[in-house]
């Protein structure tokens, strides 16, 4: 499966932006999907996945400030990220898991403080 993401971009503190996942080339249906995030100097950590059944899991750091969704149809994953802070900047990374895990190529994400 291939995965193509969009949405990321340069904004100030407390601002939103939208990031989008679109999955090709399966088959088969997609488990699950979401998002990791990787900082400078940091390890890739989770943000949000979300499951083909709807089920949701953020980060504990991003709870009440960003919302993950699909479309099972268009094969899409949606990130709303709102009030975003300094610490949320880095490289978010689509996700999704067939019959093993796969990668996008990563969407940068920069907040201004």
């Amino acid at each position: 499966v291939q995965l193509q993401a969009s949405g990321g971009g340069l904004v100030q503190a407390g601002g939103s932006l939208r990031l989008s996942c679109v999955a090709s080339g399966s088959r088969f249906s997609i488990n699950d999907m979401g998002w990791y995030r990787q900082a400078p100097g940091k390890q890739r950590e989770l943000v949000a996945v979300v499951t083909d059944g709807g089920t949701t899991k953020y980060a504990d750091f991003v709870k009440g400030r960003f919302t993950i969704s699909r479309d099972n149809a268009k094969k899409t994953v949606i990130l709303q990220m709102n009030s975003l802070k300094s610490e949320d900047t880095g490289i978010y990374h689509c996700y999704a898991y067939v019959f093993g895990p796969a990668w996008g190529q990563g969407t940068q994400v920069t907040v201004s403080s």
